[in-house]
């Protein structure tokens, strides 16, 4: 997936982009030039002094509690209530597509961190008599 150089960066090395979308999402005290979504967190790209400066939140999916997807006719908005209190994320005016793909990574990725070891056998240390 084509993501800015930037980005590509600050990846870890096991780290794999699975969505960027590169456009104005308003949070709700931070304008954002684009969100990329990996197997492991999400990168919110923050620009400022005219584009020349970028800073960057991150946001581990162990620390996302919840995800909610809020459809309108023509755009969405995404809200990730954060395991440790505090206002939600809410990642908005984000097109219906990118939004229902984004939600679907975010939704694999925290089923995926609280049920690591989940498997067809729950207790493979004791296997039944």
């Amino acid at each position: 997936m084509d993501a800015p150089d930037d980005i590509a960066k600050i990846l870890d090395p096991n780290e794999k982009i699975e969505l960027y979308i590169r456009q104005k999402i308003y949070h709700p005290q931070i304008n954002i030039d684009s969100a990329v979504f990996t197997n492991e967190r999400m990168i919110l790209r923050h620009p400022h002094a005219l584009g020349l400066k970028k800073d960057y939140t991150d946001y581990n999916y162990r620390d996302i509690a919840n995800v909610v997807l809020e459809k309108g006719l023509l755009r969405s908005t995404i809200k990730c209530t954060l395991r440790f209190g505090g206002e939600p994320l809410a990642l908005g005016d984000l097109p219906n597509a990118e939004a229902e793909k984004a939600y679907g990574i975010i939704r694999e990725n925290i089923g995926k961190v609280q049920t690591p070891f989940s498997s067809g056998n729950a207790d493979a240390t004791n296997p039944p008599k």
